[in-house]
């Protein structure tokens, strides 16, 4: 075997190929790296070996078509044969595995992955995707104002689901367990189902409006379909998991179960992946993988929040999950069947970034404030107002909002006027 023959600058991707795009540091230098990584992640091993035919190797070697020595990038067209249909975990076994593991490679980063419509088709997808959940929710134009239970944890089922009852009837679409509040002493989670429920169904008779409740499902596989099917039982239609924690794959478990509920996946995590531009994968990455999935809504970024992510960074994720993800140029696909995924912003968010956080994300988002509304100076009620104020001056676009009408609005401007944007 020729190692060298994993090099071919003048290969055109064809329409099955899965296509990696690597950032990549080494001593050895750009192209004798990318030729290591491409046989360590397909064929070929540290060494020649008498098992592996020209014939196998003319079949199913990747091709590095792509080098571009001033931003270290690379990039690899994988033949379709190299992975199976459907399966999420082998896909990174094989792109994101021992790869990165290697002592000749410094730092690597997977930055992109570019999906055959073939490979995309072999996976369900989201089952509501934006219109679904727009659709449930009878929500169409504007953006959905989502609010996080706070504190994360601490409250009882019983207070938790008063507080949810005062938001929603305060303009609130969307409420949401916190990432790390599952089943507690404090906070049994089936407790907690029954009692918001309870409350949910009095918040949408007392305003005419849908409403929805996030609960967080993240678990071991076995109790998390078993919180999954409670929740239906009792009416739900939105769980949430915290996808780095559970794994992709059991996302796809949990979506092939068809319980026709909301996936709402939480990115807690994604950091140590994708954090370091140098080392590790991308957001954008987990993203699409997330769709693949079965994911109906994926936290994303928030641009102007207290979470790391640039406008363009975000724009990009979110135009992958919600139109067409090959956004490079070596290949353009519509993914298939599968449905566009709900964006949400949420991490550090207050009333007065709503317009920011619009004119730079659009109206397909959903918008989770959660301390910047129950940090309001009168209360969480007021909050929930301040929060669905903003969004009516943003969507009607009022120059000049009343003071008076948009009172709560104004008083969270004061209270944090020396926040940093």
């Amino acid at each position: 075997m020729q190692k060298k023959s994993f090099l071919n600058l003048h290969y055109k991707p064809n329409k099955n190929d899965i296509i990696a795009t690597y950032r990549i540091e080494s001593k050895l230098g750009l192209e004798k790296a990318a030729i290591e990584i491409a046989a360590e992640s397909s064929i070929g091993t540290w060494t020649k070996i008498s098992t592996l035919k020209q014939k196998t190797f003319d079949k199913l070697a990747p091709q590095i078509f792509f080098i571009d020595k001033k931003k270290k990038i690379v990039k690899i067209a994988y033949p379709i044969e190299l992975f199976e249909l459907g399966n999420i975990p082998q896909l990174l076994s094989a792109l994101a595995g021992n790869i990165f593991s290697m002592k000749i490679i410094d730092n690597l980063r997977l930055e992109d992955l570019s999906l055959s419509t073939k490979y995309i088709n072999s996976f369900e997808g989201p089952y509501y995707g934006i219109n679904g959940v727009r659709k449930l929710l009878d929500i169409q134009h504007r953006p959905l104002i989502g609010s996080i239970i706070k504190p994360k944890v601490g409250l009882s089922a019983k207070e938790h689901a008063q507080l949810a009852y005062d938001i929603w009837t305060n303009g609130i679409d969307v409420v949401k367990d916190d990432e790390n509040l599952t089943s507690m002493p404090f906070n049994k989670f089936k407790d907690r189902v029954i009692k918001v429920m309870r409350q949910k169904k009095k918040a949408e008779h007392i305003t005419g409006c849908k409403k929805l409740h996030v609960f967080n499902i993240t678990a071991p596989m076995d109790i998390m379909l078993e919180r999954a099917k409670f929740v239906k039982t009792h009416g739900g239609k939105c769980v949430m998991v915290d996808l780095v924690s559970v794994g992709l794959d059991n996302v796809q478990v949990l979506r092939k179960q068809k319980l026709n509920l909301i996936i709402h996946g939480h990115r807690a995590g994604h950091s140590m992946f994708s954090r370091n531009p140098k080392h590790g994968m991308s957001m954008l990455v987990i993203a699409k993988l997330a769709r693949l999935a079965g994911i109906d809504q994926l936290h994303t970024g928030t641009v102007v929040g207290k979470m790391d992510g640039s406008a363009q960074e975000v724009i990009e994720i979110n135009q992958a999950i919600k139109e067409d993800a090959g956004i490079n140029k070596v290949l353009r696909e519509n993914w298939g069947k599968i449905k566009p995924v709900f964006p949400i912003a949420s991490g550090g968010l207050y009333p007065e970034l709503t317009k920011k956080l619009v004119s730079i994300l659009g109206n397909d988002l959903i918008i989770n404030y959660g301390g910047g509304l129950h940090g309001h100076p009168h209360g969480s009620k007021s909050g929930a107002r301040a929060c669905y104020q903003a969004m009516q001056i943003v969507i009607e676009k009022i120059k000049n909002p009343d003071k008076n009408y948009f009172k709560e609005y104004y008083e969270a401007l004061e209270h944090w006027k020396n926040k940093k944007k």
